[in-house]
């Protein structure tokens, strides 16, 4: 948390530095608009937008580690119907096609989690029967509690504010969100 309570979160211009650009918290339909507006390509992750923006309002060339890739090609895409034996394709995508069937097989439950996710992704040529199993080998490492993402900050702080207040409303969560995003980083 910040101390610099009377500070106020500048307006998203160009006329920021890159520095004081990474000190407040803005989303990516907002960084998105900035890019565009100074002609930075505003495809891609927030924090690959965020360093390209830092890097262009100082002066500096695009970073290289924060050069979008070009768009991956889906590939062919299950179609329904599909079985046990159906072999998931290179670059298929967690699909309403895959989640009917899963939830068919595994029940109501079933939810595209992290692993699930991962497993379609990187399980090309293996039976959506094999994926069914790694659905139930994963349950036990699944209820754990799971890191969130650095670019789900405002889910990373309602896990942590629901933490530290038990029983706390909805409403009262936000409004710290607010607040919390209204000051600067450091």
């Amino acid at each position: 948390m910040s101390t610099n309570a009377g500070e106020v979160r500048p307006l998203l211009s160009t006329a920021l530095t890159g520095a004081e650009l990474l000190r407040w918290y803005w989303t990516l339909a907002e960084l998105a608009a900035l890019a565009r507006q100074m002609g930075v390509t505003a495809r891609g992750g927030k924090a690959a937008v965020t360093a390209r923006l830092a890097a262009a309002l100082d002066g500096l060339p695009e970073p290289a580690a924060v050069r979008p890739a070009a768009p991956r090609r889906a590939g062919r895409q299950l179609a329904a119907p599909v079985d046990g034996a159906t072999v998931i394709p290179q670059g298929q995508r967690c699909s309403q096609v895959l989640r009917e069937y899963f939830v068919r097989e595994i029940g109501p439950g079933f939810h595209f989690d992290a692993f699930m996710r991962e497993y379609v992704a990187g399980h090309a040529g293996h039976t959506l029967a094999e994926a069914v199993g790694h659905w139930h080998a994963t349950r036990e490492r699944a209820a754990e509690p799971q890191a969130v993402g650095g670019q789900f900050e405002f889910n990373r702080f309602l896990r942590d504010w629901h933490a530290s207040h038990p029983g706390g409303a909805r409403t009262d969560a936000l409004a710290a969100w607010q607040a919390h995003r209204a000051r600067p980083r450091d």
